[in-house]
């Protein structure tokens, strides 16, 4: 199938860039194609984010959004920011000592999953192909030239073989091909290793993010409140920090963010969330309620030091992608969506001058340079650095007064030139960690939280977490690290066990695979690499 247009990807940056290329084939009234592939079984079932949401890229979008029955519903009333100094402990700080990409007046509490269906249909109004439950799996790459890409094959068994239900993959032929995959894109990592688009950058860097919905009595919800925290109980072990609103119908959102840049190979990050929820701040809220989600994905934050160059030979790298979330704010879905529209803007720009596509534009970046989302990017340039050289607490002073008194603006760059997979200590050289038992009230375990994410994959197919060399885990990484394979992945789909010789091996559980794509950041070996599976596999998200 051909198109002029295909985007990889129905998030927020893949729905904009196609809305917004529609829009201006209408302005012209030109005849034009747009299809958009989405590996999850509907628009929306694989997005999770916090979220609050900054509305500055959607006005640009579409202006009349409330007019529209855009899902926005709840603005932000009140922010409050923590620093939890023990695990019983915190100190609220007042305005002045925030640094100000944290306020969020004029921002929304929202589902991005929901606003990514209502995106997808104002997509399909204006002409746009959607197709979910489709994952691109391959690179259709001719002479240098990505001119497209193949959906994967479905129907094949765990050996690779073609089942009864085989349904062989398609190839969608593009003049531009957009990716837009989210963080750590499969398809992505591969454009920016072959077409060596981060070699003038710092390395990216990465977080995982957790996040709960939960039923909470109305006397613990006020609608509109956003808090944030920052010290307990990452304080001493990594960086991060956590996140609660309170969104309408009496549902609260909670969450930690824990940057993947961690070194203790015995920390775990689904643990540490579980005792997150226990302290007296957050506790308050969610007591009496019912957990009623649960997911967990990667976050890019590398930032401005980070991008790589996000347009080669027949495509362009968009939001998540590529890495244009403001962790500053803690906020990649307004960037998301003007990378998507500006790309667009370029995109049709070339085509309408009878470009025959292919060509590597180039231009993207400048008109980038140009808007608001690089202004933004830059000015918070130093906010990860400054966390991961000075710590939680001394970065934050740093970052507060750059943001406050200099508006982000001071006359150096901090980087980090360090890859998050290598900073681990061996395991002898490192403190073990005591987590206490779940409590099955605030604190639950993997099996019940996977399930609370509706992850389904067929189970003959196959694996789609591939071993580079499969001795690796128990020669490398059990021997140094005590395989944090098992701790870091959020869905207990690492274990070791012992085989009938009473040896330890690692077993795959692929069928929990949420696609947060951790392994394939923070394996130390860097032995794993995440491919799609079939489409439609893995979590479904309903309002995440």
């Amino acid at each position: 199938m051909e198109f002029d247009v295909v985007i990889v990807g129905a998030g927020p940056a893949g729905l904009s860039a196609a809305i917004r290329l529609m829009q201006q084939a209408q302005q012209a009234n030109k005849a034009f194609t747009v299809c958009v592939v989405e590996k999850g079984s509907e628009v929306g079932a694989h997005i999770l984010s916090g979220a609050v949401f900054e509305p500055r890229a959607l006005n640009e979008l579409l202006p009349d959004w409330q007019e529209l029955g855009a899902p926005l519903s709840t603005p932000v009333t009140h922010d409050d920011l923590y620093l939890f100094t023990a695990a019983d402990a915190s100190r609220k700080l007042p305005g002045f000592a925030v640094p100000n990409t944290m306020h969020n007046s004029g921002n929304y509490i929202v589902s991005v999953a929901n606003l990514c269906r209502w995106l997808a249909e104002q997509a399909e109004a204006l002409g746009v192909e959607i197709f979910p439950g489709f994952a691109a799996s391959e690179l259709l790459l001719e002479d240098n030239i990505v001119k497209g890409i193949v959906i994967g094959d479905m129907g094949l068994d765990r050996e690779g073989k073609p089942k009864d239900s085989f349904t062989p993959g398609m190839e969608l032929r593009a003049k531009y091909t957009l990716f837009a995959e989210g963080c750590r894109g499969h398809l992505g990592k591969q454009l920016i290793k072959h077409f060596e688009l981060d070699k003038e950058v710092s390395p990216q860097h990465y977080a995982i993010g957790f996040k709960e919905i939960w039923d909470v009595p109305a006397t613990n919800h006020h609608q509109g409140l956003v808090v944030h925290s920052a010290g307990w109980p990452l304080a001493d072990q990594a960086s991060g920090g956590g996140y609660l609103y309170h969104a309408e119908d009496q549902q609260v959102v909670v969450g930690l963010i824990i940057d993947l840049n961690y070194a203790n190979p015995h920390l775990d990050p689904f643990a540490e969330f579980q005792r997150y929820k226990q302290h007296p701040v957050i506790k308050q809220y969610l007591s009496g309620g019912k957990r009623v989600s649960y997911g967990a994905r990667a976050i890019t934050k590398g930032g401005l030091n980070s991008l790589p160059k996000m347009s080669f030979n027949g495509g362009l790298l968009l939001g998540c992608d590529a890495g244009t979330l403001n962790f500053a704010k803690i906020k990649g879905n307004h960037t998301a969506m003007k990378s998507g529209m500006l790309a667009a803007e370029t995109v049709f720009a070339a085509i309408n001058d009878t470009d025959a596509g292919g060509k590597d534009l180039t231009e993207y970046f400048s008109v980038i340079k140009q808007s608001w989302l690089y202004d933004e990017l830059y000015r918070s340039r130093n906010f990860g650095p400054a966390m991961h050289k000075f710590g939680t607490f001394w970065g934050g002073v740093f970052n507060t007064i750059e943001q406050n008194w200099f508006a982000g603006k001071l006359p150096f760059t901090l980087k980090d030139n360090n890859q998050d997979y290598a900073q681990l200590k061996l395991a002898t050289e490192a403190s073990k960690i005591v987590y206490a038992k779940p409590d099955n009230v605030l604190s639950f375990d993997r099996l019940s939280s996977v399930y609370l994410s509706n992850t389904n994959h067929e189970e003959q197919q196959p694996c789609h977490l591939k071993l580079t060399d499969s001795t690796i885990p128990v020669k490398v990484n059990l021997a140094k690290y005590d395989e944090p394979a098992q701790r870091y992945c959020p869905a207990g789909v690492y274990e070791i066990i012992t085989d009938d010789q009473q040896q330890p091996q690692l077993q795959i559980n692929a069928q929990n695979c949420i696609h947060c794509k951790t392994c394939d950041i923070k394996d130390p070996s860097q032995n794993i690499t995440w491919v799609t599976p079939e489409g439609g596999g893995g979590p479904n998200y309903p309002n995440m």
